[in-house]
Formats: C-alpha cells, structure tokens, sequence
C-alpha cells in the first residue's frame, strides 16, 4: 500500500457525566478514519505529561512532518488548551548522504565523459588539421620544386583534377589500362580540340614511395627528349592526388605480346625493339647533360606506339648522377628478376645494373620467356643461367622462342642471345657500355667470346 497521509491525532474523551477523563490517542492512514487507537493511561485532569511517538517504515523514503490543531472542538462549553511541550523527528536511514553520494558519482562521470569526448574531438580536429597542413606543405614543396621548369616553359602542362576526371570518364574500370604495385593507368581523352589519346598514371594512396616517385619522375622525365622515351604530357596533384599523364601507348607494353597473349611479334619487330631500347639507354647514360640511371628496365616498361616503336617509361625508380662518379648507393629498388647481383647484395645501382636489366630484356625478347619461371626444371628455372648453359654447350638456338618456328633471322638472334649473356655477366666490370652493346647489335664490332660456363659473381 502506497502511504499518502499518515496522521497522528489526540482526542479528549468524556468518561462519565460529560467529565472529561482521559484523552485518546488515534491513528489515521490515508483516510479520518483511524485505523488504530489506544487510551492514555494518566487523565488529562491530572495535568501529567505523555508522550506520544509513531514507528514509519517505508521504501519511498519520503516523509514530510508538519503540527495542527483543530479550531472548534467538539466540546462545546469547555475549552481545551493545547500545549506542546517539544517534538523532534528522528530518522535511521542517511538518506540525504547517499542522494549526495550518488549526485557526486553522476556529476562525476558525467564529466569524465565528456571531458573525454572533448579530448577527443579535439585531437581529431588537431590531427586533421596537422595532416592537411602537411599535405598543403607537401603539394607546395612539389610545386616549388617545379617552378623553374614551368617558368621556363619545358616542363609538362600541369591539369586540373577536374580536367582528368572528365577526360577518364571518372578512372572508369573499363578504361584501366594496367594496375601495378604504383596504382592504376587509365586511358583517357583530353577535349582541347584535338582529341588527343593519353595515359593517366594515378599514384596510389598506399605506396609507401609515391610521392617521391612521382617527384622524381616530374623533374627527371619531363627534361628529357628522345624518340625512345615515353612522354611525359601533364601532371596534377590536388585533392590528395597525383597524377601523371602520358602520350598514349596503342600496343601497350612489351611483355603482353611477349607473354600476355597479345599480337605475337615477329623477329623483325623485336630486334627493332631491342635496338630502340639500347637507343634509349644511350641517350640516358652518356648523351644528356646528367646521367640518368633507370633502375627499373623490364619489359612492363617498354611500350610500344601504334608502330610498334619502342619506348622506355615509368621513371619512378631514376636518379641523377654526374658523368664522373660510379655506383651510388641507395636503398635496393627495382623488381627481382631484373635486379643485377650486386644491387641486391650491395644497394648500389649504376650504369651498369642498368646494362643488366637491359641483358634479361633481350633474353626475353629471344626466348619469350620470364625472367624466373619457377614450374620449370631446376636448371631453367632461371632465364639467364638455362642460355648461358645451352651456350656452352653450343646449342644456343634452342633457346629461341618456340612461337616463331624458324621465322628468325640466326645471325641477328645469335647476336641479340649473346649479347644479353654478355650483358648479364656476374661481374659487373666485365659487361659492356650500352654504347658497345649498340655497336654489336648493328654489326660493327665482333661478339664477344664468353665462359662456357655462368660465372659466380665476385664482390
């Protein structure tokens, strides 16, 4: 039962003849009703004090005390004085303690939580901030390191983001070209009223190096001239994007055909190949102003145009060294199979690492292989070890590529077959210069005679 109204009320009481006697002392829950009464033992003529008391048990914990007295009592000729001598109200449950406890452990809380919400908002915030300022710090070093070039008018034509979203339909899937450890390539239209087919190389957002290749690639490629590199059209980096934009490729790279499925080369077609990359490789080392070591030549980067002429791209990896100075060392880069033995063991790459990647290319090009191909048998598992050996045992037109029959000429595929194992030497002081390689290739100078067998490499 829900406790509304308890109350407490003392009666004087006639016992006989209209004399007041004894005064009563009654009990009333929720109603006048009382629901308990009890008789004081001492008469109220007697004048003595009694005491009164009520026991309240409840859960609501809610009691509120307050003292009346009635202004017309019944009795009408005699006249009551009502004389409270002191009451107290006393409680055993610490109730205001506990309402105080729990107020303190809510606030307390409460707060935490909301000081730690607000830390964190806060951190975000800061965070985000600190990022995008270093990014816009980023973009502006890019730009800063590009001034001059534009200024001067020789670099790329640098697009907005809008521009080649347009121009790839949104890097549509359908328009992807190739996806490589870098990013993506899309094909797209630029509409300058001419129409004109390029490739967009997207970075992508988790390449470790990005940032540095596409730099890298910007400051190099877009200085240099030759009919056997890829151009370099356009870049852009907003929006945390970096894009390059290249003159468009229509038969893609060298390995597709090669490997890929794509129009079989003829031999006439691929010793062109082969010259046009040492062509390449030429300009590069010894007729810019700077040396400029590759460091990544494989077949994935030798494209060819709608002629089938071949051109040397994706100069991430490049570096700059002068004329004079060797090997340079820095951190191991390129992709295994085309790495020479010394980079891998040492972390220097030069001219001549760049000689070797070129050896294996021209392996492959002869024996439309990979590089490694690890289902073969142990002792042609590795492209260049199966050559060397089936050159010592002077069966070297078995390794010719199968898919072109007896379509070859032999002086010019022994030529190019020798002089890949030449280029793939072990000892990187016993290769040759690309410009030897060239004068081989066109019969100007004689094959050079090898070991019968793969040397092992010395450092």
């Amino acid at each position: 039962m829900k406790i509304k109204l308890l109350l407490l009320s003392l009666i004087a009481k006639k016992i006989l003849n209209g004399i007041l006697g004894m005064i009563m002392q009654a009990l009333h829950v929720n109603s006048i009703v009382s629901v308990a009464s009890v008789n004081w033992k001492s008469s109220i003529k007697t004048g003595s004090k009694a005491d009164a008391w009520v026991s309240y048990n409840s859960t609501t914990k809610n009691l509120s005390v307050f003292l009346t007295y009635a202004e017309n009592p019944e009795f009408g000729d005699w006249v009551e004085i009502h004389n409270i001598l002191s009451w107290t109200f006393e409680s055993s449950l610490d109730v205001s303690d506990k309402k105080k406890t729990g107020l303190v452990v809510g606030l307390a809380v409460g707060i935490g939580v909301l000081t730690t919400f607000g830390i964190g908002v806060l951190c975000f915030v800061l965070c985000w901030r600190k990022n995008r300022t270093c990014r816009d710090k980023d973009n502006e070093a890019i730009d800063v390191s590009m001034d001059d070039e534009f200024e001067k008018g020789t670099g790329p034509k640098r697009f907005t983001y809008r521009e080649l979203i347009r121009a790839t339909n949104n890097f549509a899937e359908g328009g992807k070209l190739e996806e490589g450890g870098f990013g993506g390539v899309y094909k797209g239209l630029l509409n300058e009223g001419t129409n004109t087919e390029v490739a967009v190389k997207r970075v992508s957002r988790g390449s470790k190096q990005g940032k540095k290749e596409y730099v890298s690639e910007v400051k190099i490629i877009s200085r240099l001239r030759h009919r056997n590199l890829v151009q370099l059209i356009g870049w852009c980096h907003e929006r945390g994007e970096l894009l390059l934009v290249y003159e468009f490729m229509l038969n893609g790279s060298l390995d597709s055909h090669l490997f890929g499925g794509q129009v079989m080369l003829v031999w006439n077609l691929r010793y062109k190949i082969a010259l046009s990359l040492a062509s390449a490789l030429l300009y590069l080392h010894e007729e810019w102003e700077q040396c400029v070591v590759h460091r990544d030549i494989k077949s994935s980067n030798v494209m060819l145009d709608s002629n089938f002429n071949a051109k040397l791209g994706d100069f991430g990896l490049a570096r700059l060294v002068d004329h004079e100075l060797g090997s340079q060392t820095t951190v191991l880069a390129g992709t295994m199979g085309y790495l020479a033995p010394e980079c891998v063991k040492t972390g220097k790459a030069s001219r001549e690492s760049d000689v070797y990647s070129f050896g294996v290319v021209a392996l492959e090009i002869t024996c439309g292989r990979r590089p490694v191909e690890t289902r073969q048998e142990p002792s042609k598992v590795r492209l260049a070890e199966w050559v060397w050996n089936l050159y010592g045992e002077g069966q070297l037109l078995d390794a010719v590529d199968k898919m072109l029959c007896t379509d070859f000429d032999e002086r010019q595929t022994e030529c190019l077959t020798i002089v890949g194992l030449w280029c793939c030497h072990p000892d990187y002081t016993l290769r040759p210069s690309i410009r030897q390689v060239i004068n081989v290739l066109n019969f100007e100078a004689p094959l050079p005679t090898l070991p019968s067998k793969l040397p092992v490499p010395m450092y």
